[in-house]
């Protein structure tokens, strides 16, 4: 386990921070699919209590990025391919449904946020298309299902989406992916927050679906390039 992930004193509650830590650490790798967790050594590693590292194992968890193997205990999940291939086209309809709530409920200011937030994502992009690109992308998600308005829709979305980190940052992150998928998420993100703001709701579904298809067929394709190469 790598000690990058210790607990630094913010403003966050304690718990959420050390469930960002350690969704962090799987979905980079730096905690490997199949990689036990021991309570010890995440609390040595952390800097918290048994009691706050107890509540995150049971959030990622029911995140499906851990599973508890009898006399083992937690261990990094490996999600296959069918599992990814389920999840996109879960995430596809919600994010679909997201994307028209938006635009029909919110507030020209909340508008206004989601776009400088898709500057922050397309400014992450001009790096190297790593954990930057992925923490920037996240937030500009995070603001479309608030925008919606929709309490249900974005806790079934936030459930999907933390399942779905590792395979983004695959598709961000992965040295074979396409060299024009970047540009062309950007194009759908614009487009989407452009429909957005013209408050049309079936226009920014439709992209917002069509988005996470094209992110799905890419992660799709790689993952069968790995399979190739193995």
């Amino acid at each position: 386990m790598d000690p990058d992930i210790t607990i630094k004193k913010q403003a966050a509650p304690l718990r959420q921070q050390v469930l960002e830590a350690l969704r962090r650490a799987i979905v980079s790798g730096r905690l490997a699919p199949k990689q036990r967790l021991t309570e010890r050594a995440l609390i040595e590693m952390l800097g918290v209590s048994r009691t706050v590292i107890r509540e995150a194992l049971r959030q990622i968890e029911a995140e499906g990025l851990i599973e508890i193997i009898p006399n083992k205990g937690p261990v990094v999940r490996e999600l296959s391919p069918a599992e990814a291939k389920d999840l996109y086209r879960i995430r596809a309809v919600l994010e679909g449904l997201a994307a028209r709530l938006f635009a029909e409920n919110a507030s020209a200011s909340m508008v206004d946020k989601l776009d400088t937030a898709l500057e922050a994502v397309v400014h992450a992009y001009g790096g190297d298309g790593g954990e930057e690109a992925l923490e920037a992308k996240t937030r500009f998600y995070d603001l479309l299902y608030a925008g919606g308005e929709s309490e249900t829709l974005a806790l079934m979305l936030g459930t999907v989406q933390a399942r779905v980190w590792r395979w983004r940052a695959v598709g961000l992150t992965h040295p074979k992916r396409a060299a024009g998928r970047l540009r062309e998420s950007v194009k759908n993100l614009r487009l989407m927050t452009a429909a957005i703001r013209a408050k049309d709701g079936a226009a920014a579904e439709k992209i917002a679906h069509a988005e996470v298809s094209k992110a799905a067929e890419e992660v799709m394709r790689l993952i069968a390039a790995e399979q190739a190469s193995n």
